[in-house]
């Protein structure tokens, strides 16, 4: 079983760019596909994308294609999200999850369809 722990977020300028990390410190993390949600306040947890569970395909939400990409390295049970040119409207509690390689990935994917998640990192982009 996955036990994800999120890092990196924080303040942020508009333009700016973050990476956020996602470590499992069990021994399954190849066994798994992985995603990032956000939820901002008063708004739905909403899919940021995910990726394999070797990292050979990803998928994003529309909105965030081009500014969001999503990376892992199984050898150090890893996953990252690189942020680039952030806006205030990317600010929100961002979530890693976990789901079952068997399942597979596609762009349609709901929070409820990972049934492990870490606890948040909060990152706020400022105007």
């Amino acid at each position: 079983q996955v036990q994800l722990v999120e890092s990196g977020g924080g303040l942020v300028q508009a333009g700016g760019s973050l990476r956020l990390s996602c470590a499992d410190s069990g021994r399954t993390f190849s066994s798994y596909a992985m995603g990032w949600f956000r939820q901002a306040p008063a708004k739905e947890r909403e899919f940021v994308g995910a990726i394999s569970w070797n990292g050979g395909s990803s998928y994003y939400a529309d909105s965030l294609k081009g500014r969001f990409i999503i990376s892992r390295d199984n050898a150090k049970n890893t996953v990252y999200l690189q942020m680039n040119s952030l806006k205030p409207e990317d600010t929100a509690v961002y979530y890693c999850a976990a789901r079952l390689r068997d399942w597979g990935i596609g762009p349609n994917l709901v929070w409820t369809d990972f049934g492990s998640w870490g606890q948040g990192t909060q990152v706020t982009v400022s105007s």
